[in-house]
């Protein structure tokens, strides 16, 4: 004869299990660290002073 098993726990060993994984695969898709959106806004910053600074027409030209 087998093991007796509670099946609720089972039940609810399974379901926390699942949301671990889902839990990781949001913070994988989602997570970023406060190094990171600094990075991504300073290069944001340069990128945008750069085609600024190449633009031909100047927004306060009276032309």
């Amino acid at each position: 004869m087998g093991e007796i098993v509670n099946l609720n726990r089972v039940k609810k060993a399974r379901a926390k299990a699942d949301q671990a994984t889902q839990a990781a695969a949001n913070r994988a898709k989602h997570g970023r660290t406060g190094a990171e959106k600094a990075n991504d806004r300073r290069e944001e910053a340069r990128r945008q002073a750069l085609l600024d600074g190449a633009r031909r027409e100047r927004p306060d030209d009276p032309a």
